[in-house]
């Protein structure tokens, strides 16, 4: 059961809706759990937006107990992604505590790559607990057809953690679901939006070593 945590003390840079649309690609594959650790509820206030299953669990705990919960929590689920909080505080420290994998949004602003580094202090504390914790960037929300993916993955280059190649671009089809409870990979499952995301997913579960399973309406369909 692999545990992600979507973490970043800037607010806005896009957790709730990259975490969101991580759970629901990696629900297709299998039980999925999506923890809601911000005290806003962004989350969970999606969930509630919804007319049908989403596909995956949505609950909240807001609370630094999440590596105390965790296995509890995440019994019976094939993955569980840790909605982080906006600040670096306990919650924090608990969530990376409580993961294997720690995935920082950064978004291609200067004020992105200055605000990431009180997250990667955090991080660098948990080298010797926890050795195996892999830590990644994720450019998020660049502007099609810039160079500034380029550009803010030299900026990053000085913290030493590897950028993903997988790349979120700032697409309407993001917001445009969030509205109704959606993810872009209902709204258009074939689009540029949902192909983005499950390249993400992909390039994850590689990284974890987790092989993706085709989920049972899948074959079915084949």
């Amino acid at each position: 059961m692999p545990v992600i945590a979507m973490l970043n003390q800037k607010g806005g840079v896009g957790k709730t809706t990259l975490s969101l649309h991580l759970a629901a690609a990696l629900s297709a594959s299998g039980k999925v759990l999506l923890v809601d650790a911000d005290p806003q509820g962004s989350a969970l206030d999606w969930s509630a937006q919804r007319e049908s299953d989403a596909g995956f669990n949505v609950i909240g705990l807001p609370k630094p107990i999440l590596h105390r919960e965790m296995a509890t929590l995440g019994s019976g689920y094939d993955w569980v992604i840790l909605d982080g909080p906006p600040r670096v505080n306990e919650l924090a420290r608990s969530a990376i505590a409580a993961s294997d994998m720690v995935i920082i949004p950064v978004q291609p602003s200067p004020f992105d790559v200055w605000a990431a580094k009180d997250i990667i202090d955090i991080v660098k504390e948990f080298e010797i607990p926890k050795p195996n914790l892999k830590t990644r960037f994720l450019i998020n929300r660049l502007f099609p057809n810039t160079m500034l993916g380029a550009e803010i993955a030299d900026a990053l280059a000085s913290f030493e953690i590897p950028v993903l190649d997988s790349v979120i671009r700032n697409r309407t089809e993001y917001a445009k679901a969030a509205r109704s409870g959606l993810t872009a990979l209902e709204t258009d499952p074939q689009g540029p939006a949902a192909v983005e995301v499950r390249a993400l997913t992909a390039e994850v579960a590689r990284i974890l070593g987790v092989p993706l399973k085709e989920s049972k309406k899948h074959a079915a369909r084949g």
